[in-house]
Protein backbone atom coordinates (compact mmCIF):
# COMPACT_ATOMS: atom_id res chain seq x y z
CA UNK A 1 0.00 0.00 0.00
CA UNK A 2 2.70 2.29 1.17
CA UNK A 3 4.60 1.92 -2.47
CA UNK A 4 1.24 2.91 -4.03
CA UNK A 5 1.11 5.64 -2.49
CA UNK A 6 4.42 7.12 -2.94
CA UNK A 7 3.87 6.08 -6.55
CA UNK A 8 0.67 8.27 -6.81
CA UNK A 9 3.01 11.89 -5.54
CA UNK A 10 5.51 10.66 -8.20
CA UNK A 11 3.31 11.02 -10.58
CA UNK A 12 1.95 14.04 -9.31
CA UNK A 13 4.80 15.48 -9.07
CA UNK A 14 5.92 14.31 -12.67
CA UNK A 15 2.76 15.91 -14.20
CA UNK A 16 3.48 19.25 -12.64
CA UNK A 17 6.98 19.19 -13.75
CA UNK A 18 7.84 16.08 -16.94
CA UNK A 19 4.60 15.75 -18.55
CA UNK A 20 6.44 13.95 -20.90
CA UNK A 21 8.36 11.83 -18.85
CA UNK A 22 4.69 11.27 -16.80
CA UNK A 23 3.15 10.39 -20.61
CA UNK A 24 5.66 7.86 -21.19
CA UNK A 25 5.21 6.30 -17.75
CA UNK A 26 1.35 6.26 -18.15
CA UNK A 27 1.80 4.50 -21.50
CA UNK A 28 3.74 1.49 -20.08
CA UNK A 29 1.52 1.08 -17.27
CA UNK A 30 -1.46 0.74 -19.62
CA UNK A 31 0.11 -1.51 -22.25
CA UNK A 32 0.82 -3.43 -19.45
CA UNK A 33 -2.98 -4.39 -18.72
Amino acid sequence: MKLVGKRRRLLDHLQKTDIERYRAIIGELELRK
